[in-house]
């Protein structure tokens, strides 16, 4: 509730859930925003495929995360803290 009247909506539910199980059924979300979540995931295909999952037909999936182009070294994929900080969990770009 604090959520909704801190962005003065009403029209809106906030749910807590996990990345990869979101607590809906499938085809119950009009629209899922993503900020720079998705990339710290180590399972991003489960992610994207649970969002499709409970987006409605004609739904949006807005995203906004880091992707890298080209290889990345070992040691920064490896770091915690470069994950942390959404570079080592960025996906790769073609």
């Amino acid at each position: 509730m604090r959520n909704k009247r801190k962005a003065g909506v009403s029209n809106v539910e906030f749910l807590e859930g996990r990345d990869r199980a979101y607590p809906l059924p499938d085809n119950s979300v009009d629209v899922i925003i993503s900020n720079c979540v998705i990339n710290l995931s180590a399972d991003k295909d489960r992610v994207i495929h649970e969002a499709f999952r409970v987006l409605k037909p004609g739904g949006r999936f807005a995203v906004s995360d880091v992707v890298t182009k080209g290889e990345m070294l070992p040691e920064i994929r490896k770091s915690v803290l470069m994950w942390v900080g959404c570079i080592s969990g960025a996906a790769r770009g073609e």
